[in-house]
């Protein structure tokens, strides 16, 4: 799946393993924010740290 998904991608090779690595990344936080809410305590950037004053 992931060598389809790989070879659809536009542009040269620096590009598509640019684009594949944000797509890597922004599956990672849609699992860790909607399948895995337990976690998201565990992360900097959870609704209750932004804009925190105890946060540096």
């Amino acid at each position: 799946m992931y060598a389809w998904i790989f070879r659809h991608l536009p542009g040269p090779l620096w590009l598509r393993i640019f684009i594949s690595l944000a797509l890597v990344f922004l599956a990672l936080v849609l699992m860790v924010q909607f399948l895995f809410p337990w976690m998201s305590h565990f992360t900097p950037f959870t609704d209750s740290t932004i804009g925190s004053a105890d946060q540096p």
